[in-house]
C-alpha cells in the first residue's frame, strides 16, 4: 500500500485577517436584511393601529374601531334593536384565520363592541374591512384561538337585516323563520 503525501502550503500572511473581516461583513448584511424585514411590523396593537390610520380609505371612529369602506351598500343602516344577516372572515394581524361564515345571522347588540359598531355603519349589500382594537374585541382575555389584547381584523358583508320585532312577530306567526333574503 503507498500513501501520496500531500504537501500544505502555508497560509499567507493575512489571510486569516481577510477571513474574519469577510465572516463580520457577513453577520453585519443579515443583521440589516433581519432589520430590514422588520419595518413595517407592528411591535404592539397601538403601534399597528397608528401607522394603519394613515392608510388611504382607513377611517378611525371616537371609539378608535378602523374600517375601510370596499363596496358600498344602499338603503338604511342597522341599529342595536336589529339582526343582521352577515358574511365575514375574522383573522389576527398576522393573517391567521379565527373565524369565518358566508353567511349567518348576528344580533347587532350581541357581538363584540367594535363589530357592533362596524355594523351599524353599513348599509345593506356593503363590503367592509374592520381594525378592532383590543378594548372594543376582547381586552385582556383570550377567546378561543384568539390571543389576549389583539386586533381583530374582519372582512365583513352585510346582506340584509330585520329588526327584532319583526322577526319575533315572523316566528309567531309562522313557526320558523326563513333567513333574509341576501
Amino acid at each position: 500500500m503507498s500513501i501520496t503525501a500531500v504537501p500544505l502550503r502555508p497560509i499567507s500572511k493575512g489571510s486569516l485577517s481577510r477571513l474574519w473581516i469577510g465572516v463580520a461583513a457577513v453577520a453585519l448584511a443579515a443583521g440589516g436584511l433581519a432589520w430590514a424585514g422588520q419595518r413595517g411590523v407592528a411591535d404592539t396593537p397601538a403601534s399597528f393601529l397608528a401607522s394603519n390610520a394613515g392608510e388611504a380609505g382607513v377611517v378611525t371612529t371616537d371609539s378608535g374601531l378602523q374600517y375601510k369602506v370596499i363596496e358600498a351598500g344602499t338603503g338604511t343602516s342597522p341599529s342595536t334593536a336589529d339582526v343582521a344577516l352577515v358574511g365575514y372572515k375574522g383573522a389576527l394581524l398576522d393573517g391567521t384565520t379565527f373565524d369565518e361564515n358566508p353567511q349567518t345571522a348576528m344580533p347587532i347588540d350581541g357581538v363584540v363592541p367594535g363589530f357592533s359598531e362596524g355594523l351599524q355603519l353599513m348599509k345593506k349589500g356593503a363590503k367592509f374591512r374592520f381594525w378592532i382594537p383590543p378594548q372594543l374585541g376582547y381586552g385582556d382575555q383570550a377567546a378561543g384561538p384568539i390571543p389576549a389584547g389583539s386586533v381583530l381584523v374582519f372582512d365583513v358583508t352585510l346582506h340584509d337585516f330585520k329588526s327584532k320585532a319583526e322577526i319575533m312577530q315572523m316566528q309567531r306567526q309562522g313557526g320558523a323563520t326563513p333567513p333574509p333574503a341576501p
